[in-house]
């Protein structure tokens, strides 16, 4: 049985941390020197495709287009990572959907084509898995229709990350500018850390 999964929590630390503190952090949930707080999610299959499959008419025009480019930039540096999983873009049957929500920040999602979205509070974005065991069969983003076009870039490539199982932000001052998955940063970073391409690599062994 598939069980939905949310990928939006996070878990504080302080300072820099070593790469496998990093690693089980943001793919557990464990705390410094802690024990993980959820399973290790990962994907079976060795290429996942990527799209959007619903836009609705709050997008349209200059907001679709750049959404439309963030996924593919997303999926450029994600394969660049050299990680033991591919990403292509395809918008009819994706393993990854994204869904272009006319829904504001801090609302339910009752309008998503995705099931797994729907009833969900709203943030700027939201990714959630579709798991079978510790297997990810599926995911589902929304994004909101109040965040600011400028984000586009860095939500995308932070909520694909998460959706490959990295499921939990790092809250930690030191992080803002080194880690898409920060929580204190402004949606302003467009390319992965050093650390989040490290946490890849260990998720995803190169085959």
């Amino acid at each position: 049985m598939a069980l939905p999964a949310q990928a939006q929590d996070f878990v504080d630390s302080n300072g820099p941390l070593d790469d496998t503190a990093f690693y089980r952090l943001v793919a557990c949930a464990a705390p410094i020197d802690g024990a993980c707080a959820k399973p290790f999610y990962k994907w079976a299959k060795a290429k996942i495709t990527v799209g959007i499959t619903q836009r609705e008419p709050a997008f349209l025009g200059g907001k679709l287009k750049r959404a439309d480019a963030a996924v593919v930039r997303a999926v450029q540096r994600l394969n660049a990572v050299g990680m033991g999983v591919t990403l292509t873009t395809d918008e009819t049957t994706p393993d990854i959907t994204i869904h272009l929500l006319d829904t504001p920040r801090g609302e339910k999602i009752t309008g998503s084509t995705a099931p797994l979205l729907n009833g969900f509070s709203m943030a700027n974005a939201i990714t959630i898995l579709d798991i079978e065991g510790n297997t990810i069969k599926g995911a589902a983003i929304g994004f909101s229709s109040t965040m600011t076009i400028r984000q586009y870039e860095s939500v995308m490539l932070e909520e694909i990350t998460q959706a490959l199982g990295l499921i939990t932000d790092i809250q930690n001052p030191y992080y803002t500018t080194r880690s898409i998955l920060s929580q204190n940063a402004d949606n302003s970073l467009k390319t992965l850390g050093i650390q989040d391409n490290i946490a890849l690599i260990r998720h995803y062994p190169p085959r």
